[in-house]
């Protein structure tokens, strides 16, 4: 990282990644483009949220994977790692997403119980109750069909809405399809795509563009081809 640090104010700047999963998938990732945060960082057990890197200048935080775009938009945070899902449901017109990071890909669909799905017409629906933390998403995509969406917003555990009779259908995003299945649930649908972003905030561009743009080409490089980032 000796090209970033030369260019590096004396104010510092803020890393922000999603805490869980995706957290490991970012770690060789950093690697590649040089930045090892403290060990702590991926301690599960640990409290602490903000972590100092080797780069003098530059400090981590693990927030909840939902937060990271509104870090990064508001300025707490100059960069940060989020999901395109994250950042297509706040639409936070002061984020740059320069890079797609080609990780933690997953899809955003509508699913439905199962003995649902043998029967139903997708193509007949005028009007569903659909339980999901993506109600942005979810109204945008049924309302170019000319659906009315009512959307129950749950944080978390969707899948129990069809069984305790909330509502018909969900929207959530799906890896492997085995958590649908367990729960008796059938995917009807593909919303999007999703991987994980490199995320930057326009303001923090304009006014630091030594350092952030250093660190757009490695991440793109580490994307394209992780063993040449960090030459």
């Amino acid at each position: 990282m000796a090209a970033v640090e030369s260019e590096a104010t004396a104010t510092g700047y803020v890393l922000a990644l999603p805490k869980g999963r995706i957290l490991r998938e970012i770690a060789p990732l950093l690697a590649a483009v040089g930045i090892e945060p403290d060990a702590a960082l991926y301690d599960e057990a640990s409290r602490a949220l903000r972590f100092h890197t080797n780069v003098p200048t530059l400090d981590v935080v693990r927030v909840r994977a939902f937060d990271v775009a509104t870090y990064v938009a508001f300025g707490a945070a100059q960069i940060g790692i989020a999901g395109s899902d994250v950042i297509d449901e706040f639409g936070y017109q002061e984020i740059y997403a320069p890079v797609d990071l080609g990780i933690a890909r997953c899809r955003l669909v509508v699913a439905e119980p199962t003995q649902l799905f043998h029967n139903d017409d997708p193509g007949r629906w005028s009007h569903i109750r659909v339980a999901t933390k993506y109600p942005q998403q979810t109204r945008r995509h049924f309302a170019g069909r000319g659906v009315q969406a009512e959307c129950v917003v749950l944080s978390g555990a969707m899948e129990l809405a069809p069984q305790l009779d909330l509502c018909d259908r969900i929207v959530d995003l799906v890896d492997t399809g085995r958590t649908l299945a367990a729960n008796g649930l059938q995917e009807i649908e593909q919303i999007a795509d999703v991987s994980a972003q490199l995320i930057v905030n326009r303001t923090a561009l304009k006014l630091n563009p030594g350092f952030i743009n250093p660190l757009i080409a490695r991440f793109r490089a580490a994307a394209n081809d992780p063993r040449s980032a960090s030459v």
